[in-house]
């Protein structure tokens, strides 16, 4: 629980994405976020974890990929916030809001570039299998099964304080404008962290 409590790009994208666009938008980057880690245990188990954490470069190249969608991100939330400040103050409409199944893609990826998420189900996980008690791998995934678990019920408060917490500040188009903006922000600083964290 206190892995999964302190917040990571994961948990910094549910919040940004459930505060800027509402609470339905942040449980689908819960979901994202997920198969996103249903992803880093099946590699675990397939031995593919060992390989990128064994190799230096392989490990770089995947938190740099990382780090780039992040900075991607952020350089799309930053450009829409503007196009949408402009056309709103055009046509006198809200901003366009992002589609639910980019926001589910973009968790699913932001999850899956997550260095951090394949040496935690390589290196964490393992310590608790037993191979006095049975077979290994069943056990793996038990425990997996159990962090997801976990993991969905403090993501999804996580997405259901920030989206309660947005949508009291969420009111004009300037407003929304301002939070697209913050978010871009965030997403932009937290790529650039993770590129330089080791």
């Amino acid at each position: 629980m206190a892995l999964l409590l302190i917040p990571g790009p994961a948990v910094l994208y549910i919040v940004t994405r459930s505060a800027a666009q509402g609470t339905r938008a942040g449980l689908v980057s819960v979901a994202g976020i997920h198969l996103g880690t249903l992803f880093h245990v099946t590699a675990a188990v397939a031995g593919l974890s060992a390989l990128v954490v064994a190799s230096a470069t392989a490990f770089t190249a995947v938190k740099l990929a990382g780090a780039g969608y992040l900075v991607y991100l952020g350089v799309r939330s930053l450009i829409e916030a503007r196009r949408a400040g402009i056309e709103a103050s055009r046509a006198g409409s809200d901003i366009d809001m992002r589609p639910l199944r980019r926001v589910f893609r973009d968790a699913v990826v932001v999850n899956i570039l997550n260095p951090k998420t394949a040496v935690f189900f390589l290196a964490f996980v393992p310590q608790f299998v037993d191979p006095s008690a049975g077979h290994a791998t069943l056990q793996l995934l038990t425990l997996s099964g159990l962090f997801i678990l976990l993991g969905l019920v403090s993501d999804g408060a996580f997405a259901l304080a920030a989206g309660w917490l947005g949508g009291r500040l969420v009111g004009s188009t300037k407003t929304r404008q301002r939070n697209q903006t913050a978010s871009g922000v965030v997403y932009i600083s937290l790529g650039l962290v993770t590129a330089a964290s080791n």
